[in-house]
């Protein structure tokens, strides 16, 4: 098990019983998903953490595949799901990666609070492109370090090596947006939040993008 999973287990627990940061934006996001939605709909959320976000869209499409790599964060979502009578939202535990569907599987994907958490984010990215069908689109709410704390990525290291951060990656807004048109994305919508998120020391800004199959 890579310190990564370890850290995310270690938290799972409380991490659930946070309240949310900034309930205004986090509304908004919901908001705007659900602007792209349909009720007959197939959708994707990888790294879904304790399966609250994907809880609250379930009324609005289909089914939702629902993954985590942390085998804590899927069990506390899975009791969330049966607590609350959720039946078209399935929790797996699982990569990206590891994730195994064919190509125009999916009419939404949603990546929220993960791609910075990533090594490999543009094969990730391209094989999210490949999952959707044509005109699907790429739901995602990204922190980018690279913006304002770039000095970050030399200290990170040490952090994720002790254990006490998981595999966090530097890069900026621009950056992100050309990771997904590279991989043949159009941005159909692009909203940077203006208040930021307290997280020990540091203020984070999250981009939140929605990204079109072309």
């Amino acid at each position: 098990m890579n310190n990564s999973i370890k850290f995310w287990d270690k938290i799972a627990e409380s991490y659930s019983k946070q309240p949310i940061a900034d309930e205004e934006t986090y509304q908004k996001k919901l908001q705007v998903t659900r602007e792209y939605f349909k009720p007959d709909m197939e959708v994707l959320e990888f790294g879904c953490g304790t399966g609250s976000t994907a809880i609250a869209h379930s009324p609005y499409v289909k089914h939702i595949r629902a993954i985590d790599f942390s085998s804590e964060m899927i069990e506390i979502a899975r009791s969330k799901a049966e607590a609350n009578k959720i039946e078209n939202v399935t929790f797996e535990q699982s990569t990206i990666d590891e994730l195994s569907v064919g190509d125009s599987t999916f009419d939404v994907v949603l990546g929220l609070n993960v791609l910075h958490l990533l090594k490999n984010k543009e094969e990730v990215i391209a094989k999210v492109y490949k999952m959707l069908k044509p005109n699907g689109v790429f739901v995602t709410s990204t922190v980018c370090l690279g913006d304002t704390m770039k000095w970050f990525k030399m200290v990170a290291p040490i952090g994720i090596f002790l254990g006490l951060i998981p595999m966090v990656v530097v890069f900026t807004t621009k950056e992100l947006l050309d990771s997904l048109t590279d991989a043949g994305f159009t941005i159909d919508y692009h909203w940077e939040p203006s208040k930021s998120v307290n997280r020990g020391l540091f203020k984070l800004k999250g981009v939140f993008i929605v990204a079109k199959k072309s």
